[in-house]
């Protein structure tokens, strides 16, 4: 990640709701998620769940990165 674009990620988390939200649950997700890979046997249940935490994470992830595109495009006008 360039600094460039560490600088406006931190730029949207102070003036963007959104973004800053979905940032929070990106690093909840991602504990999640690291909680399931320190089990040496998921159940089905657990299978599951980590399938969903990825995808909701991959989503939340998107809409930052298409927010991150809408900034930057609006910096450059």
């Amino acid at each position: 990640m360039e600094m460039d674009e560490k600088v406006l990620i931190e730029h949207l988390k102070q003036t963007n709701p959104e973004f800053r939200q979905l940032f929070e649950e990106h690093l909840q997700y991602e504990r999640q998620l690291e909680e399931f890979n320190q089990l040496r046997y998921l159940s089905s249940e657990q299978e599951l769940m980590k399938k969903r935490v990825q995808k909701i994470k991959l989503r939340g992830k998107d809409r930052m990165a298409a927010l991150l595109k809408e900034h930057k495009s609006r910096l450059n006008k």
